[in-house]
């Protein structure tokens, strides 16, 4: 019988590929038998993870390249085409956020810098739909592919203090839903697109606002708990399945749809 959910040899591309989340998601994906191509601006970071995957015995590749950047991306697709012939799946995991585009318990609205709101919402959602049309593009020269775009809990829910971060993932998903109906009215069935909303995972850019020093959860990791019928935030392996799932065939008629691996976050109430 056909195993549905079979990545072996299937060409991955993961932007953001070497952060806390990306590099647990791209280190799966190769030991799954995926050609995993990480792209990032952060040469050393990247190929030190790509030399820890081909060292233990699974297959990956590091291209510099800036989410930001259509002419890098035009060239990061050429020579991917160039040396594997197709991309498969493309996984925009690139994003972040910036101390300016959020509202801290002590400031107010007044306070927020739109030049740092409009850079946030430029990585999380230009950073997003720049790669997809670039990649997008080998993806139609092979006749299908898969996109799966991070979006975020803040996209769901609006979270006090990260307003430019939750208004930029926001924006991914409704982006996600709209390509959806566009690539498979335009190009077929075999073109999918949809998101993921991880809820609350320890990551460089949160471990601080959630934990102290000495590992306890600050004030604001405390009420993301008591929100959390799990009781504790999400391990980044946890979001594997999730992934493997809308990369393989096992969800062939999924399109348009946001994936939450959350603990219940979303769920709950009081």
């Amino acid at each position: 019988m056909e195993n549905i959910f079979c990545i072996k040899d299937k060409v991955i591309l993961i932007t953001g590929g070497y952060g806390v989340l990306g590099k647990s998601i791209s280190k799966y994906l190769a030991n799954q038998g995926a050609i995993v191509i990480i792209l990032g601006r952060n040469k050393s970071k990247g190929e030190a993870l790509v030399k820890e995957i081909n060292d233990s015995g699974d297959k990956a590749y590091f291209l510099e390249s800036d989410v930001m950047n259509e002419k890098k991306l035009i060239q990061n697709r050429e020579q991917i085409v160039k040396e594997h012939g197709k991309i498969d799946v493309l996984i925009n995991a690139a994003g972040g956020n910036m101390p300016g585009a959020t509202i801290s318990p002590e400031n107010n609205i007044f306070d927020l810098q739109l030049k740092d709101f409009k850079s946030v919402v430029d990585l999380n959602l230009f950073g997003t739909a720049l790669p997809t049309s670039v990649f997008l593009e080998a993806m139609l020269e092979s006749g299908g592919g898969n996109i799966i775009n991070f979006s975020s809990m803040s996209a769901l829910r609006p979270l006090t203090r990260v307003v430019g971060y939750g208004a930029a993932k926001a924006a991914v998903l409704n982006y996600t839903k709209y390509m959806a109906g566009e690539l498979a009215i335009k190009f077929g069935e075999k073109f999918r697109i949809n998101a993921l909303a991880p809820g609350f995972f320890l990551t460089e850019q949160n471990r601080s606002l959630l934990t102290s020093t000495d590992g306890s959860y600050t004030d604001r990791g405390k009420t993301i708990i008591a929100h959390t019928p799990f009781k504790r935030f999400g391990k980044p392996e946890e979001l594997h399945g999730a992934v493997h799932y809308l990369a393989s065939d096992a969800s062939k008629f999924v399109t348009g749809t946001v994936l939450v691996v959350d603990g219940g976050f979303d769920s709950f109430s009081i």
